[in-house]
């Protein structure tokens, strides 16, 4: 969907939003009488790969799941390609917090890949041969095809982490959503993570992720958004990863000598 906007010069452009694989309006969030998110919006550029930062209790992950509709906003919407959440659901995946699984569900790595297969498999769920090919080739770019019938409960948390990110390759969305991909997960793991994420960028998929490292914003990502219940700033990592965004967003929890070590921006 496209937005044509006629400029005071006659000329017409196109609305970026209307645009946007993920655009966030007005966003209030609530689970008490304080706002987790408060009038929050968001444009995320497509192609690119944007991380959501913010100290703990900021509303990041909140802010993603009411995106999403897996929690009801008190106000707000958000636009996935121009067009509702509904209309273009089978464009995302989604990769939640590890710890908000039941990893004692008895289950096959395989067979959680297979999750992302279900708009192939249709209503009657039969698997075909095609499908156990694919599922395995997505357990294979992360390094996982050898666990393939292991139960997913008998894995460490970097190995589950790397079976949730198949399953969402299996859906070959054009927009990956993921909340703390890197939490809790060995060094080799989150190498090989920010490895597939980086390439899905190269395909042209967006990737939007909830992040917690600031030592490592700036060389895996190319978009910061930053929030403390409201938006502080939003933009390139270049222009926006200052150290005055980053004491607006953190404001005492984070120490200026903590600052002064990352890689920032000059602005």
């Amino acid at each position: 969907m496209t937005l044509a906007l006629a400029t005071e010069q006659g000329v017409v452009t196109t609305d970026p939003i209307s645009e946007s694989p993920l655009a966030i309006r007005g966003m209030t969030v609530s689970y008490g009488e304080k706002p987790a998110v408060f009038s929050t919006d968001m444009t995320v550029a497509e192609g690119a790969m944007t991380a959501i930062i913010g100290p703990n209790g900021a509303g990041k992950s909140t802010l993603l799941k009411a995106a999403l509709g897996v929690i009801k906003p008190l106000a707000g919407q958000a636009t996935v390609y121009g067009a509702s959440l509904k209309a273009h659901r089978n464009r995302i995946a989604y990769v939640p917090q590890r710890a908000s699984v039941d990893w004692d569900f008895p289950t096959r790595v395989l067979d959680v890949v297979m999750m992302g297969l279900y708009r192939e498999l249709g209503l009657l769920r039969r698997v075909r041969a095609r499908h156990t090919e694919k599922a395995l080739a997505c357990l294979d770019r992360v390094g996982m095809a050898d666990f393939a019938d292991r139960q997913i409960g008998q894995l460490s948390g970097g190995q589950q982490q790397r079976v949730f990110l198949a399953r969402a390759l299996a859906q070959n969305a054009d927009l990956y959503l993921l909340d703390e991909p890197f939490a809790g997960v060995d060094a080799a793991t989150e190498k090989a993570i920010i490895s597939v994420l980086k390439s899905l960028k190269d395909e042209g998929k967006t990737v939007v992720a909830v992040h917690h490292d600031l030592a490592t914003v700036a060389e895996y990502f190319d978009n910061v958004f930053l929030i403390n219940t409201r938006k502080v700033a939003e933009g390139s990592v270049a222009t926006t990863f200052t150290s005055e965004n980053l004491s607006a967003t953190y404001g005492g929890r984070l120490a200026m000598a903590q600052i002064d070590q990352l890689d920032l921006a000059a602005g």
